[in-house]
């Protein structure tokens, strides 16, 4: 009878009695109760014999179960037999027979080559591998947000790796987004149908529906995935599997309490690979337009639903040029709208999502469409949800709705996201409570900014507080969440808060001195001047201008502009000598940069005067060291070096800053080796690296290293300039200061008689070129590609 039509081997390989007798059973059908019944055995009798506990029943037992189940002839005989051998007999020369290779037709059809998913291919590929040689099933877990792809990486692996396993791949969508997920028995249901077993031999009891499944998965090898699963307690059951099968989930939830032997995290793609799938879907308009292609992708945020539907929106509208859907999605209100093609729509994957939130998580996610950066803090969710804001946190992360940083309390959001959360806050929210919450977190963030600033004033040190203790967490906190103080300054001026924009410039001066970029300090301290004028402060406004007027020159690149700050504050009259000494002061620095030395070193001298007449010990020794770059660019060496000496020896006699020390040893190693003492040049370089070093200031390490890099440049220690405008660029964080320095790097490779090490460099510069535009890194570029030409 092995092999006939009606046996358990009908759908494959069943190697224990406690199959056979699970099998007979289910067909019936009963439950292990109803047999219990009909047999007068006790359930647990029942439940040890189907699970292989007991081997060998006693032949009574084995009666009662051939009556029980209604077994006659040959059936009950090789029941018997198999109860006293406890495993299947092998009729003489006749292997059992093999399990069923599952049809491909199970699987969904791939409609579009998957594009710019390569690493992730080679990652399942060698999950797969592993599961081969595995002694136990492997599980798998591809995890994202709403749109990433997921699904569309499954399919392609089901596709490509399914003919690795010897009986085949099967395919099933859990529909954990739908509002009545898949239950595991109902799916195991589907699972039995997939793998061929007949409607009628199903089981109707739950537990015995699973164990079926169970048992035919146990001695078939597969490839076995499980799409779009809601949760753990979904998955769980279904995850019996031979040795050398795998397993592969896919969930918007990350699954964590799942023990899954692989974890792989969907994120958007990359800018390249965002417009090759623009192009898949497209063709080749998108070549025709590379910049609109390049900001359609930006606009949908490099995921790959958003991406599709843009691609079959041009695809369906031939008459539409990239440029003018990029024009359209720049809109925020109309994005999600537009991101919709026949039955794909951004919108509706994410609001899945939404809705299965708990309340206080879905309250947390429009409410940090408030929070004006990409990556919030869980200080900065607390603001706009209280005290219960870090469970809901670990629930987005959990739901794929935020990314986690690299830092730890910091959460990363994907900026379509971002829009749907900021029209959810519209819908679902009290306008008036919005605005309180709104309110409230730009006034803290501004707050907390301005306070982070002062820890750098060097005339005005603030009061001890525990959020900000010292400089360096006061940097720390500066640097972390620059995105999100600057949106709140940003909405500040849109709504008219002068005080608080003043207030946060003016504390802004001495810690811009060497962090953040130039069109930041550009930002601030232009706002910083209009607040001034709005508020009818001409003080103010002079030193705000002031201020503009370095940003421009000094980071930006833009001396006219610079020019015209300084010009703008030298109009306004202002009945006070220090402020008038910072005028002449950033006025000398303007002089140098337009080619105007004497002009500079006129400005110089009268900073220097006016900042003694105010007994500003300070500014009278930052004015004497910059004088002194002055002369130096005036090729007055010997007087530079000495003004430089008294500016160093006055600042260390007062105990001044240690940061401004090492900017004033800076100017005075640049005079000392102009002037040929390259090894006093060289020392002082080192205790200036050492006092930045000390303080954790990066760009200021940066720059020593640089410079120290230059002076051995010059004096022909190629080998050692080599080796420090490396270690240089290492820690440069600013394009245009990499430039430079790459640019150097370059011009040694040069003289080393290294051309492809040169052009390669240089290609290295033009490429930072596009990362920061200004007049001076623009004229940089050009003469980078007239090189490269």
């Amino acid at each position: 009878m092995l092999g006939g039509a009606s046996g358990p081997w009908q759908h494959g390989p069943v190697s224990s009695f406690g199959d056979f007798l699970r099998f007979y059973r289910s067909r019936v059908p009963l439950t292990q109760e109803e047999l219990a019944a009909r047999t007068g055995l006790s359930m647990r009798a029942i439940s040890d014999m189907e699970r292989g506990r007991t081997l060998t029943p006693q032949p009574r037992t084995v009666q009662l179960l051939v009556g029980g189940l209604g077994l006659g002839g040959d059936e009950a005989a090789e029941f018997a037999a198999l109860a006293r051998a406890g495993r299947v007999p092998q009729t003489r020369g006749r292997p059992e027979a093999p399990a069923a290779v599952l049809p491909a037709a199970s699987l969904p059809p791939v409609l579009l080559a998957l594009t710019g998913r390569e690493a992730e291919q080679r990652a399942v590929d060698g999950f797969a591998s592993e599961a081969e040689s595995s002694p136990v099933p492997q599980v798998a877990v591809l995890h994202g947000p709403p749109g990433a792809g997921k699904t569309a990486l499954a399919v392609d692996a089901a596709h490509r790796l399914g003919p690795r396993f010897p009986h085949g791949c099967v395919f099933l969508d859990l529909r954990g987004m739908d509002a009545e997920p898949l239950s595991p028995d109902r799916a195991a249901r589907r699972l039995l149908r997939l793998f061929n077993v007949d409607e009628r031999q199903i089981p109707a009891d739950r537990d015995d529906r699973l164990s079926l499944y169970h048992s035919l998965l146990r001695d078939r090898t597969v490839l076995l995935v499980l799409d779009n699963a809601a949760g753990e307690a979904q998955v769980r059951p279904l995850l019996a599997a031979s040795p050398g099968s795998m397993v592969l989930v896919t969930s918007r939830n990350t699954l964590t309490g799942l023990n899954a032997r692989h974890r792989l995290a969907l994120d958007v793609l990359p800018p390249p690979e965002s417009v090759a799938l623009l192009r898949a879907v497209a063709g080749e308009r998108i070549a025709a337009e590379p910049e609109a292609a390049v900001r359609v992708a930006e606009l949908c945020g490099g995921m790959p639903l958003a991406l599709l539907i843009a691609g079959n929106r041009l695809a369906s509208r031939p008459q539409w040029t990239v440029e003018h859907l990029a024009t359209q999605l720049a809109d925020e209100r109309r994005r999600l709208s537009l991101l919709k093609a026949g039955d794909l729509q951004v919108r509706t994957a994410f609001e899945n999502s939404y809705h299965q939130l708990s309340p206080g998580a879905a309250t947390l996610f429009r409410r940090l469409a408030l929070v004006p950066g990409p990556d919030p803090s869980a200080e900065l969710a607390a603001l706009v949800a209280g005290e219960h804001a870090g469970e809901a946190l670990e629930e987005l992360a959990g739901a794929s709705l935020l990314g986690v940083s690299g830092t730890p309390g910091r959460y990363r959001r994907h900026d379509l996201l971002r829009v749907f959360a900021a029209e959810r806050l519209e819908l679902d929210e009290d306008p008036e409570v919005v605005g309180e919450l709104a309110t409230r977190l730009r006034h803290s963030l501004l707050a907390v900014a301005t306070a982070a600033a002062r820890r750098f004033d060097h005339d005005h040190p603030p009061e001890h507080s525990e959020l900000l203790p010292d400089k360096e967490s006061a940097g720390r906190w500066l640097s972390a969440e620059l995105e999100h103080w600057r949106g709140a300054l940003r909405s500040a001026v849109r709504l008219g808060e002068h005080e608080r924009v003043l207030e946060l410039a003016k504390a802004m001066h001495w810690y811009s001195d060497l962090h953040g970029v130039g069109e930041l300090w550009r930002e601030v301290f232009g706002a910083g001047a209009d607040a001034a004028r709005a508020l009818g402060n001409a003080r103010d406004t002079v030193e705000q201008l002031n201020y503009l007027s370095w940003a421009q020159y000094a980071l930006c690149g833009r001396p006219r502009e610079a020019l015209a700050a300084h010009e703008q504050a030298v109009a306004i009259e202002v009945d006070d000598p220090l402020t008038q000494a910072w005028t002449w002061y950033y006025g000398s620095a303007i002089m140098r940069r337009i080619g105007r030395p004497l002009s500079a070193v006129e400005l110089g001298r009268r900073s220097v005067a006016l900042f003694e007449k105010a007994g500003y010990a300070i500014g009278e020794n930052l004015a004497l060291s910059l004088l002194g770059l002055m002369l130096h660019n005036a090729g007055r060496l010997d007087e530079a070096v000495a003004v430089q000496r008294r500016s160093v020896e006055q600042h260390r006699a007062a105990g001044g800053d240690d940061e401004l020390l090492s900017m004033m040893l800076i100017r005075l190693a640049t005079s000392l080796a102009a002037a040929g003492e390259v090894d006093g040049a060289l020392g002082l370089l080192d205790e200036a690296e050492a006092l930045f070093a000390e303080h954790g200031t990066t760009a200021g390490v940066a720059r020593v290293r640089h410079n120290r890099g230059l002076v051995l440049m010059d004096a022909g220690r190629l080998a050692e300039a080599r080796e420090h405008l490396l270690s240089a660029l290492d820690e440069a964080r600013l394009s245009d200061h990499r430039i430079e320095i790459l640019v150097r790097l370059a011009e040694l490779a040069d003289l080393a008689g290294d051309p492809a090490q040169a052009r390669e460099l240089r290609v290295r510069a033009l490429a930072e070129c596009d990362r920061y535009d200004t007049p001076a890194v623009r004229g940089m570029a050009a003469k980078l590609a007239l090189d490269l030409a």
